[in-house]
């Protein structure tokens, strides 16, 4: 892996605030990089410091959703106190509840609701905080079962949105995230495709959704890949064990599994923007350094090897402890 010069546009890397707008989530490794008393002012500083470091970097999209606990909220306050940063682009997302009432240990941290009454009560919830900022709402982790592909009443109420001057798009969850993702590319309204952008799990542990992302890609729509370090499962010191096939590639490549694994999501060339989940400074850091970094094809093709099937790996993810 050579490093180079960056050539892809200052907002490459985005930044994904779930892991820090809510005491509890499933990546490995945060309950040790995040403050042990993780009081809403403990996660909204670490916001902050985040957010001003990405945008020094370079970084231009961040990245909220409703059932990211405070995250909208940090990231309005963020944008208030930071009127340097007019060009930030700002997507948010709605379908799930937070329920999880800021314990790390609920029996239920989030409620899934795709209707059209959820849509009305959480946009309206969405633009009290973000206001004229928010410039693209996705449905949240929408899978093939999901009503909110045949809903014709949501995909007017969300052309109308659109219309507004705010981008509607999705988000995908689920094995059979290549199903989703063509299954939007074909929903239109007034003859005029409703999605502009799709945001998917992509990594090298599950590649399964990236013919239709390519196509998803080719037709236009932005592409933005979320878990490029599969929940922390290839992410430095926190690494799962069984991921070490991937962390053989990148010491023979002389880097570590979490620069290969941006690297390797970076490197696709239907990719428009690659989302850091990190929580510390460093982490944020090192994810912009690596998205910055050529890959070579051989060591690309090594990689494919590591690609789990699609149903084995969300099993392994449904079973990662919300920490």
């Amino acid at each position: 892996m050579t490093p180079t010069p960056p050539t892809a546009p200052p907002s490459r890397i985005g930044l994904g605030l779930a892991a820090v707008g809510r005491p509890g989530y499933i990546t490995l490794g945060r309950d040790a990089d995040l403050p042990a008393r993780r009081t809403p002012e403990a996660l909204r500083e670490r916001a902050f410091a985040l957010m001003d470091a990405a945008y020094e970097r370079g970084v231009r999209y961040f990245d909220a959703a409703r059932s990211y606990g405070r995250s909208e909220e940090y990231l309005a306050d963020w944008l208030r106190a930071r009127p340097g940063a007019s060009d930030a682009a700002v997507g948010s997302k709605w379908g799930y509840t937070y329920t999880a009432g800021w314990s790390t240990d609920a029996d239920v941290h989030e409620v899934k609701d795709h209707g059209v009454d959820s849509y009305r009560r959480q946009l309206a919830e969405t633009r009290a905080l973000l206001g004229g900022r928010l410039g693209l709402y996705q449905i949240h982790s929408v899978t093939p079962e999901s009503p909110a592909l045949g809903d014709t009443a949501l995909h007017e109420e969300l052309a109308r949105l659109a219309a507004e001057g705010v981008a509607v798009g999705l988000s995908t969850s689920g094995p059979r995230q290549a199903e989703t993702v063509r299954a939007a590319l074909e929903v239109t309204v007034g003859g005029r495709p409703l999605f502009a952008s799709v945001q998917s799990t992509y990594n090298v542990l599950e590649t399964s959704a990236g013919g239709a992302l390519a196509e998803a890609h080719a037709d236009g729509r932005t592409v933005i890949v979320k878990e490029a370090m599969a929940n922390g499962r290839l992410a430095g010191p926190h690494r799962a064990p069984d991921t070490e096939r991937v962390a053989r590639i990148a010491r023979d490549a002389g880097t570590t599994s979490d620069a290969l694994a941006i690297a390797a999501v970076a490197a696709q060339p239907w990719v428009d923007v690659v989302l850091s989940g990190a929580v510390t400074v460093d982490q944020l850091a090192a994810n912009t350094d690596a998205a910055a970094t050529a890959v070579d094809p051989d060591l690309l093709d090594r990689l494919a090897g590591a690609a789990e099937p699609a149903e084995a790996y969300w099993a392994r993810r449904s079973r990662l402890p919300w920490h």
